[in-house]
Order: structure tokens, then C-alpha cells, then sequence
């Protein structure tokens, strides 16, 4: 039988595997339902120590990947030995699967999935139009006390892409202010990090980072839709973030 040890990272759960995964390695799945049952819907399987994998065991692992996927989960595999590669290649599951090299580029891949898939991805971002402007924006973490100053490169009714030297990682929630004219005063808001600037995509505008208003209110938003709507030019197509 497969030998399934278990470790946890924050909210993920690591199972390093060690043996053969075939005709006997139900197990797997009955581990990976528990870890389901647990509320632990990031998994991260190390492949390590795994021996062979038969046609047997590739049902082991679609049942298991499936069930993952039924709750709305991610499941992925690491430190997998070429030959176990070529095996998944060979039925095409290496296009399925997430297979990374180590636990630390997958944990920085479910970090980042998570800070997307909590603005709901794009087809939310895009019911929003975006206006291109260029302002001055206050913005701190939660627990600073001194504000860092960057500049608005575009803004949406949900978020803000901005141009600073500070930056922040992705899912920190910050404190930020702004003034859009004519209102008078200054405008607070919560916000998080949902982007950071890759310098090698878009070195126009590095560092900077796009930012997810956070915990609106309706008529802060619709104050928002006002401005954009009353900034943009009659042919303007623009999308948010």
C-alpha cells in the first residue's frame, strides 16, 4: 500500500507520498477526502519518493484530482521523477495536472490563485470600465501609521492601478486616499493588493501594483462610476483590470 505522511503549511496541506501508486493505493483517495472533509482544499502532493505509477494508478490520481476540483479545490503535484513524467505525458494528464518542481513555487501559486479568484476573476473585474488618469494616491498597510504617496495610472469602480516605489505583497490590505474632483476632501478607502507589475511584461510602469477596493460601500462606488463616467471620452471602450 501506498505510504501517505501528512504536513501542513498555513492553509495547505502536503502529503508526501513514498512507494508504488497503483492497484492498492485507494488510500490516496480516502486520504485526500478526509483532507477535503477537513476543510483543506490546497493540497500539494510530493512525488519524491514515489516508485511507479501503473494504469491503475493514474485512475487513482483523475478520481482524486476530480474530487478536489468538485470542491472547489486545487490539488497539485511536486518534485515528480521523470519517468512518472513521462508516463503522465504519454496519456496527456501532464496538461491536466499542476506539476511543479518544488513545494515553494506551488505554495507561491496557490498564494497567488487565492488573491485572484478573490475578486472573482476577470469576468467581474470586466463589467467595469476603466478611466486613464493620472493622480496622487495616499496608501499604507493596515498596522502603519505613515502613508507612502504613488501615482494613479487608471481607475475602475472596483480598483485602481497604481505607480509607486513601495509596493506590498499580494493580498495585503491597505488604507488608501485619494481626491477625485469636484468632491471636496479626501476620499478613504480599504483596498487590497490583487497585482504586482512584472518588470519583464510592463517595465513602463514598474514597480507598481493593481489594488482591489475592499468592503465598499454602494454609494462610494457609485461616486466612483460618476467620476469615471464623467472623465471618460464619449468613444472609450475601456475595461478595468
Amino acid at each position: 500500500m501506498l505510504e501517505i505522511s501528512l504536513r501542513r503549511t498555513d492553509s495547505v496541506l502536503i502529503l508526501d507520498l513514498a512507494g508504488d501508486i497503483d492497484v492498492d493505493s485507494s488510500n490516496l483517495i480516502e486520504k485526500i477526502g478526509w483532507c477535503l472533509d477537513q476543510e483543506y482544499t490546497d493540497i500539494i502532493c510530493n512525488f519524491e519518493n514515489v516508485n511507479l505509477l501503473n494504469y491503475t494508478g493514474l485512475s487513482v490520481l483523475t478520481v482524486a484530482y476530480k474530487n478536489v476540483l468538485n470542491h472547489k479545490g486545487r490539488i497539485s503535484f511536486v518534485r515528480v521523477p521523470a519517468h512518472i513524467r513521462k508516463i503522465l505525458a504519454m496519456v496527456g494528464l501532464d496538461t491536466v495536472f499542476e506539476i511543479y518542481e518544488d513545494e515553494e513555487t506551488a505554495l507561491k501559486c496557490f498564494e497567488e490563485d487565492k488573491a485572484i479568484s478573490e475578486i472573482q476573476r476577470m469576468h467581474l473585474r470586466r463589467r467595469f470600465k476603466r478611466l486613464p488618469i493620472d493622480i496622487v494616491i495616499e496608501f499604507k498597510a493596515k498596522d502603519e501609521t505613515e502613508f507612502n504617496e504613488g501615482k494613479v495610472l487608471n481607475i475602475s469602480a472596483v480598483g485602481i492601478l497604481l505607480f509607486a516605489e513601495k509596493t506590498y505583497p499580494l493580498g495585503q490590505l491597505l488604507d488608501i486616499r485619494l481626491k477625485l474632483l469636484p468632491k471636496p476632501g479626501l476620499l478613504a478607502l480599504s483596498a487590497r493588493v490583487v497585482w504586482l507589475v512584472q518588470k519583464e511584461i510592463q517595465p513602463q510602469i514598474y514597480p507598481g501594483m493593481g489594488i482591489e477596493f475592499h468592503n465598499t460601500d454602494s454609494r462610494t462606488q457609485k461616486d466612483i462610476i460618476a467620476f469615471v463616467e464623467r472623465n471618460l471620452p464619449l468613444s472609450s471602450t475601456s475595461e478595468c483590470l
